[in-house]
């Protein structure tokens, strides 16, 4: 794969699709895009063939790459009445079709994901999950992690093109298990933002610079990215979203629900769903997801940035 350009489908060109199939195209691929939304700029202007519907991308491409955010979006595009499926069950000028790949880069239901898998294996197709983290700015800047479920020699295939979309790229295991994966993932962000977020308020709230307190944090047990990160959005008030907490909520979500079905309690992240339950209340589902932060101090009736009386 590395050596002859891939015939790409990519379906889902937002914050994150966008960027991530700028460098497939600036790799030398040929893609094949549709977007219920207006083309991006940077797709647009390129040399990617745009198609009517998701069927047109599974008919042409050898690798259909699915970018939307949730659960039904996946389903829609995959299983709709102009859906992948239907592209990859109608092979062109009535031949045989190569085996063709079906790549979800989504974040969705794990659950979900095992039955999309064996539907598309049953048209004779390969399927992978593979959801990353690392936001706007990995996607930017091709540096996503991404953790796949799917077969280990179809993830080998596969794997040159998500090493140019990302860096830290992990086959976890069978098909859903990289979106368990990113569920995981989405919990631990969720319980660092709320423990940044209570840290620098009680700091504030003590009458400490936090600033400085997040300064000298960096450099002991405490460090994280999200403190670094998060910690410095809280302290700067910038709450332009990286990472909406609408779409924070949606994996929170899915890590309530599927846990439930586990019979796995999640004290601290249901909590953690609470506080951005509030931020929305308060019109926030836009606003980044380091601004559950507000949450806290509406309890605290105090703002990081505050001076404390």
């Amino acid at each position: 794969m590395t050596s002859q350009p891939v015939k790409i489908g990519f379906i889902g060109l937002g914050i994150m699709g966008a960027p991530m199939a700028g460098h497939l195209i600036n790799a030398g691929h040929q893609l094949f895009v549709f977007s219920q939304a207006k083309l991006p700029a940077s797709i647009a202007n390129s040399n990617a063939t745009q198609c009517l519907n998701a069927r047109g991308v599974a008919e042409r491409a050898d690798v259909i790459i699915i970018m939307v955010p949730d659960t039904p979006d996946v389903e829609a595009v995959l299983f709709g009445e102009t859906g992948v499926a239907s592209g990859l069950a109608m092979p062109p000028h009535g031949s045989v079709a190569p085996r063709k790949t079906v790549v979800d880069m989504s974040s969705i239901s794990p659950i979900a994901t095992k039955t999309f898998a064996q539907k598309i294996n049953a048209l004779g197709c390969d399927y992978l999950d593979a959801p990353v983290s690392g936001g706007e700015v990995g996607a930017k800047n091709a540096t996503l992690s991404i953790m796949v479920g799917g077969d280990e020699a179809v993830f080998g295939r596969i794997k040159p093109l998500f090493d140019l979309m990302g860096k830290n790229i992990t086959l976890v295991g069978g098909n859903g298990d990289g979106q368990t994966a990113k569920v995981a993932n989405q919990i631990i962000v969720a319980l660092n933002i709320e423990a940044v977020a209570e840290a620098l308020l009680f700091a504030a709230r003590a009458g400490a610079d936090p600033a400085r307190v997040r300064q000298a944090l960096m450099g002991g047990f405490a460090s994280s990215k999200i403190l670094e990160v998060h910690g410095e959005r809280m302290v700067k008030r910038t709450f332009d979203p990286g990472f909406r907490i609408e779409l924070h909520q949606k994996d929170l979500n899915l890590a309530l629900s599927s846990a439930r079905a586990l019979g796995v309690s999640l004290p601290n992240t249901a909590t953690a769903q609470e506080l951005f339950n509030s931020c929305v209340a308060h019109g926030g589902k836009a606003w980044d997801h380091s601004a559950m932060v507000r949450a806290l101090e509406k309890l605290a009736n105090f703002e990081i940035g505050q001076k404390a009386a």
